[in-house]
């Protein structure tokens, strides 16, 4: 079950990004009636935008009936993992147990895409060459233009915000033990504080394309150029650093091994500081 709801929340992470994208779409937008002629598509736009966020919500709800169904017929509890903790949400019978699946579903979907847009933020604040640097502004929208500073404390501020009101009905729901509301806000700020260690996934990712583009040559696709820029922005910090033999540059390669030694001890230092919250 695992593996089905990880290929539904992808499903319905692809219908977010298209409803975030179509209003890109030129197609779509109402042209003035001396260009309609030239502008109209085809076919008539069956679609409209509205239809995708309704389709998400269907598809959440109806998947919530379903793993009601399965948890009560074999105990199946969903899982919800969040790092510092993991969260069951177990089914029953009773409506109490459909409501707890409909809040897995959403909550479930929810953390995907809160990882996905973690892993954009960052790629916002290095701001590589477009076009592939578009495929960022997209989904952020707005939030694209912000200062450095406030994008660099949003995963911080929303994830400890969201925790602090989502908290609330988990323990309505049993799923989470009641703590008083210093422990709550504990709890808040070291789950903002690791959603931090989600970037270290898209800093690898562009270091290791950046790495084997430096010795293999793919062609001229934009998404070389945007690695290497990327790179190059990620590597700043270590420019005065002796890290090339000849021609073996092993900046991309000492980047790599700072920024998961980082995450490593970070993580197990925050782990730590929430072992000892009182529950």
């Amino acid at each position: 079950m695992g593996a089905v709801n990880f290929i539904l929340n992808l499903a319905g992470l692809l219908l977010w990004l298209n409803w975030r994208s179509n209003r890109f779409d030129p197609l779509g937008r109402r042209a003035p009636a001396t260009l309609m002629g030239t502008l109209r598509p085809a076919t008539p736009k069956k679609m409209r935008r509205w239809h995708l966020p309704v389709f998400i919500g269907s598809l959440l709800l109806l998947r919530a009936v379903v793993y009601w169904w399965i948890g009560k017929e074999t105990n199946w509890a969903g899982k919800l993992d969040l790092g510092p903790m993991v969260l069951y949400f177990s089914s029953s019978a009773h409506w109490d147990g459909f409501f707890r699946m409909t809040v897995f579903s959403f909550l479930s979907f929810g953390l995907m895409l809160g990882i996905l847009y973690v892993w954009l933020l960052v790629l916002s604040l290095l701001a590589g060459p477009l076009p592939i640097h578009g495929l960022v502004t997209i989904p952020l929208g707005r939030v694209d233009g912000w200062p450095r500073w406030a994008k660099a404390i949003l995963p911080f501020v929303a994830t400890a915000m969201i925790w602090w009101l989502v908290a609330w009905l988990l323990i309505r729901l049993d799923v989470l033990t009641p703590t008083p509301p210093a422990g709550r806000f504990q709890q808040s700020v070291l789950l903002g504080l690791s959603s931090y260690l989600l970037w270290k996934i898209p800093l690898g990712a562009i270091l290791v394309l950046h790495l084997l583009n430096s010795y293999i040559y793919f062609g001229k696709h934009p998404i070389w150029k945007y690695a290497n820029a990327t790179a190059q922005t990620l590597m700043q910090p270590l420019s005065k650093l002796p890290l090339r033999a000849g021609k073996i540059d092993f900046g991309p390669v000492a980047a790599l091994v700072v920024i998961f030694l980082a995450a490593h001890f970070a993580e197990a230092g925050l782990y730590r500081l929430y072992a000892r919250l009182p529950l």
